[in-house]
């Protein structure tokens, strides 16, 4: 009875003893992972740092850009005034900027097209389906019509002058076109009756079209060496400062025949060729008139370079 009791003691102390443990592990284990936790949500580990703070500089980096972009906005505006008033005192005309019409519509036409849903997107897209079916069917009508005109009329295409006086594939060698320009010799804006192409002496000059030699000039202190051709149907070209002449006047000649070389006679301030179209006794833009040659792209182009020049050579 005695040996029971010692050995249910025993066993009671040991399972307490293990209990205790037991226990204070689980107490210790709870403390870690509290401490853990807290760890966890209140302290950065190096990596998470590191990776948190990343975005701090990164917001720092971008606010830094900002203003540094704005500063140079602002330098860029003001060379841009800059060279615009140095624009208008060397060719006393305001600047201008082709593309700035251009520019304007496609952002107007985003800041459109971006605010609609599908339904109107397609309504939108439709409409201009619509549309650039209608002018096709009004520039077919138009070319239709106008190959009428030139069929039954006793106007031949081969009498019109439609291709450049010089060979000029690259479209670099138009130096001035037809509008008011500086005169180099005057210094001051005067009408620019025709074109001007800034060549080399000795470049081979072509007649532009069919026609007939109609008047040269050997001496002239104006426009020196020079050719005009009658055409026809109202039309005449004119082919200033040459360098030789390879044609006689009444001769008949066919587009494309080198009629002269270029030269730098007359008053003229460097080597170059002026060409003019007349129609009916008016002075017409000869670029308007170089269709057999010239695609779409390159007759803007052409018009562009025409427009960018601010300096005759005669």
């Amino acid at each position: 009875m005695g040996l029971k009791s010692n050995i249910s003691t025993k066993l009671s102390k040991r399972k307490y003893r293990i209990l205790s443990v037991t226990i204070n592990i689980l107490v210790w284990l709870a403390m870690i992972a509290a401490w853990y936790v807290v760890i966890l949500f209140t302290v950065d580990m190096p990596a998470e740092y590191e990776l948190r703070h990343s975005t701090d500089e990164l917001r720092s980096e971008y606010s830094d850009m900002t203003e540094r972009y704005a500063e140079l906005n602002e330098v860029m505006d003001n060379v841009i005034r800059r060279d615009e008033n140095v624009f208008r005192k060397l060719f006393e005309s305001n600047p201008y900027d082709l593309t700035i019409d251009d520019d304007q519509r496609r952002i107007e036409l985003h800041e459109s097209l971006i605010n609609m849903d599908n339904d109107e997107l397609l309504t939108e897209l439709d409409n201009r389906v619509q549309k650039a079916e209608a002018d096709k069917d009004a520039l077919t009508r138009s070319y239709e019509d106008m190959m009428y005109t030139l069929e039954t009329s006793s106007l031949s295409i081969d009498c019109i002058p439609a291709i450049q006086p010089v060979n000029n594939r690259q479209l670099t060698l138009l130096a001035a076109g037809k509008k008011p320009l500086i005169n180099p010799f005057h210094r001051a804006m005067r009408e620019h009756h025709g074109v001007d192409y800034l060549i080399p002496e000795g470049t081979p000059v072509f007649a532009t079209a069919d026609g007939i030699v109609q008047s040269l000039s050997e001496k002239n202190t104006t426009h020196g060496k020079a050719i005009t051709i009658d055409h026809g149907n109202g039309y005449q070209t004119s082919y200033s400062h040459l360098l030789d002449i390879r044609v006689k006047s009444g001769q008949s000649v066919k587009r494309g025949d080198i009629i002269a070389l270029s030269g730098n006679s007359g008053l003229s301030f460097a080597p170059h060729l002026h060409y003019e179209v007349i129609y009916n006794s008016m002075r017409v833009d000869p670029v308007h008139y170089f269709f057999l040659e010239l695609n779409a792209e390159e007759y803007q182009r052409i018009i562009r370079i025409a427009l960018s020049s601010m300096q005759s050579f005669d």
